[in-house]
């Protein structure tokens, strides 16, 4: 009788903390206001100045890599450069891409290598993903990565640790298209975007086809508005 209860108490217990991880993954990419850690201060960036006429988009890429040529002409067409962050495994899939994104201006850094949730793996194996990225993005660019988005905003006290100990700032977000749910079309993810305070922002992106489709609008009317347009380095520098 004992042992038998012990095991439904396991069970439970384990029920609750799947239960706990999976609302935790919910929130930090539905687009709200992103959760914060003891000590992240100096090292996790949420977003700019809220006095700054400027607003830094960024885009993680770990798939997608049929539309970023797409996402790379309008970019051009509006003469902007963006940040790219990108998985180790997308880039050394997709060298020629990922070098003509960089040879077009744009700042690529660093989406850990197999898109792997940051608080739920190793201190170790949080060092090898950023190092085996930034080894992958340099051997195709020749640039040394220097920020960290970890895959879904997820990441905890131990991930700002490894990120401090490898010199890297750790970015997230204050304004997210969610273009990855269901029903985002361009109108919705136009939306958005443009219901949100711009100044100073960090936008984040992926590489979807209704995204591409409101890029335009999105742009021009941030434009329209007197904000720039500008890579993250460029917002926080």
């Amino acid at each position: 009788m004992a042992r038998r209860a012990l095991f439904y108490l396991i069970i439970a217990g384990t029920l609750l903390f799947i239960g706990y991880q999976f609302y935790t993954m919910l929130y930090l990419m539905s687009g709200e206001e992103s959760i914060t850690v003891e000590g992240e201060e100096g090292c996790v960036i949420h977003r700019g100045k809220e006095d700054d006429d400027r607003i830094a988009f960024t885009c993680n890429v770990d798939w997608g890599e049929a539309i970023v040529p797409a996402m790379l002409d309008i970019f051009a067409e509006y003469n902007i450069k963006i940040t790219f962050f990108v998985s180790g495994k997308w880039a050394n899939n997709n060298p020629r891409l990922l070098r003509k994104m960089f040879l077009e201006g744009h700042e690529i850094q660093n989406h850990g290598y197999g898109h792997r949730l940051s608080s739920q793996i190793s201190e170790e194996e949080v060092m090898e993903e950023i190092k085996k990225t930034e080894d992958a993005i340099k051997n195709f660019t020749g640039v040394k990565t220097e920020v960290f988005a970890p895959p879904s905003g997820d990441y905890d006290s131990k991930t700002v640790e490894v990120c401090r100990e490898m010199g890297y700032l750790l970015s997230l977000w204050s304004v997210d298209t969610i273009d990855w749910r269901a029903g985002s079309t361009a109108k919705v993810i136009e939306d958005r975007v443009l219901n949100k305070k711009l100044n100073g922002a960090i936008l984040l992106m992926h590489p979807k086809e209704e995204t591409v489709k409101a890029l335009p609008g999105i742009i021009k009317t941030i434009q329209g508005r007197g904000l720039e347009i500008v890579t993250l380095k460029e917002l926080i520098q």
